[in-house]
Parts: C-alpha cells; sequence; structure tokens
C-alpha cells in the first residue's frame, strides 16, 4: 500500500506591482498554517519518501516549514512542471514515480491540485468527501491510500483517508 499527500502552499502575499506570480512569499498567517500542518503530519506519523514541489517560493517555504517538522529528511524534488499544473499534469508526474517509492508528498497549487485530490478520490460521497468538494484551502492536507503501483494509477484509483486544513487546527 503506497500513501499520497497533496499539500497546497500555504497563504502567500497578493501578486504586486512588479513582483512575480512564482515570486509571492508566504504570509504570516502562512508561515502559522504550515507549521500547524507539519506539527499534524509528525503526529501523524507521515513521512515521506519523496517530496515533489513546485519551484514558486510560496511553495518552497511551505515545503521547508513542513518538512523541518518531518522525522527524517525527504528526497525533496522541485518541478518547474508543477508550477501552476492542471491535475492531468499531476496525474502524469504521478504515474512516473519509481517503484519502490511507498510515500510521496505533492505540493503545489490550485486549482490543478483540487482538481487531482476529487479525481483520485474512489468515493464522492461521505465526510471526507464532501469536505474536499468544498475546496482545498491554503495549507490544506489530503492524505490518500493507493492500491496499485504509481505507473498505473487511474482516476478513482485512490482512498482518501483525511483532510485536515489550518483553521481546523486552530479550532
Amino acid at each position: 500500500m503506497s500513501e499520497l499527500y497533496l499539500l497546497r502552499h500555504a497563504k502567500a502575499a497578493p501578486q504586486s506591482d512588479g513582483t512575480a506570480d512564482r515570486d509571492r512569499p508566504l504570509t504570516t498567517r502562512g508561515q502559522e498554517g504550515a507549521r500547524a500542518i507539519g506539527r499534524w503530519i509528525a503526529k501523524h506519523g507521515l513521512d515521506p519518501d519523496l517530496a515533489l514541489c513546485s519551484p514558486a517560493i510560496r511553495t518552497r517555504q511551505t515545503m521547508d516549514i513542513v518538512a523541518a517538522a518531518l522525522p527524517r529528511r525527504s528526497e525533496i524534488a522541485f518541478d518547474k512542471a508543477l508550477y501552476l499544473a492542471d491535475s492531468d499534469a499531476l496525474l502524469a508526474r504521478l504515474r512516473e514515480i519509481p517503484e519502490g517509492v511507498r510515500r510521496v508528498m505533492v505540493v503545489g497549487h490550485n486549482p490543478g491540485l483540487h482538481e487531482l485530490a476529487q479525481t483520485l478520490s474512489d468515493v464522492t460521497t461521505g465526510a471526507l468527501a464532501n469536505r474536499l468538494a468544498q475546496g482545498l484551502p491554503t495549507a490544506a492536507l489530503a492524505r490518500f491510500e493507493i492500491a496499485t503501483e504509481w505507473g498505473s494509477l487511474a482516476r478513482r484509483g485512490a482512498r482518501l483517508v483525511a483532510f485536515v486544513t489550518p483553521k481546523e487546527l486552530r479550532g
């Protein structure tokens, strides 16, 4: 059984004149949200073997904060194809993961990440699926279990087992 963790970047500063979208940093609230999700990940024993991360500043900063909470250092691959990637491109990238890699985290952007989460989920009803259908807010994490090899990953091919947001963790 493999696991997939889809993590949307934390809250970023709005784009301002002269600042490229890729260069938007996390806000203070975003940093706090990333730390909260990192603590939740560590508390629940999620330990990715590989993290695929968009090269945007906000995703890198989110990854750095979350990685600091992990029990061991994961392999992190910054992949420019993940920047604002749609769900089809994200799924294609996941299918390239080598056999033997059991736990993968993707740190990316909406709407592609949210669409991928909905596409992969084997159910469209129930408490978790209903929450996921509402959206994937900043620093939200969707955790899936996958019973096939990465190369065979298909629509409705994963079981959604957890969905958590920083807002929930703040109470």
